[in-house]
């Protein structure tokens, strides 16, 4: 009995002996996670520290510069007034319409044009094949001149009218058709009925003529 007694003692002890043991190494893994937790607070401290001066750095950055606002009126070099550059906002129906306008206006002035400058060359045969004296005295060469120089004066003026319908052609095909030359401002629709091939608005012409 004594004997089981004593070896039920030393069973305990021998396990008691390996727990301890067994232990041991947790308190020492402790002691390790302790001493490590320091050197977190230490990178966090340091990371703290950094953060300001990227602040610093990102408020030292200079602003972008935006570019300059484009004016949205200009000032008209025929009439001196300040507009607002426009889009002709004509259909192209409307367009179509005084398009047929234009080619019909052409044709008339080729042809006006052609025969006033038949007509003078006529009146300038007859002059160089009649008695110049007789000319003279009576006062019909000075008469043929005159009628000379007439028909040649509208002649010249509606070839220009062909030259301006022709830009007016132009125009259309550009897509700025409707639109005052000098500055872009829209040109009334009742002005572009009665002169298709019209290059300025009526304010622009009229201001321009007083200013003569």
């Amino acid at each position: 009995m004594a004997d089981a007694k004593a070896t039920t003692r030393t069973a305990a002890k021998r396990a008691a002996t390996t727990t301890t043991t067994e232990a041991k190494p947790t308190v020492k893994a402790t002691r390790a996670a302790a001493k490590s937790t320091p050197a977190k607070k230490t990178v966090t401290a340091a990371a703290k520290k950094a953060a300001p001066a990227k602040k610093v750095a990102a408020t030292k950055a200079e602003p972008v510069k935006k570019a300059p606002r484009k004016p949205t009126t200009v000032i008209c070099p025929l009439s001196g007034f300040e507009v607002k550059p426009e889009k002709p906002g004509l259909s192209p129906k409307t367009i179509e319409r005084l398009k047929d306008s234009l080619l019909e206006e052409r044709t008339r002035h080729v042809q006006q044009a052609a025969d006033l400058q038949a007509e003078a060359d006529q009146l300038a045969a007859e002059r160089e094949g009649g008695d110049t004296q007789f000319d003279e005295e009576s006062g019909e060469g000075d008469t043929i001149n005159i009628e000379r120089e007439r028909d040649l004066l509208l002649s010249a003026s509606a070839q220009q009218i062909v030259d301006e319908i022709d830009r007016a052609l132009e125009r259309i095909a550009g897509g700025t058709y409707g639109l005052c030359l000098p500055a872009g401002r829209r040109i009334n629709l009742e002005r572009l009925e009665a002169l298709p091939y019209a290059e300025t608005c009526v304010d622009c012409k009229a201001r321009a003529e007083r200013r003569r």
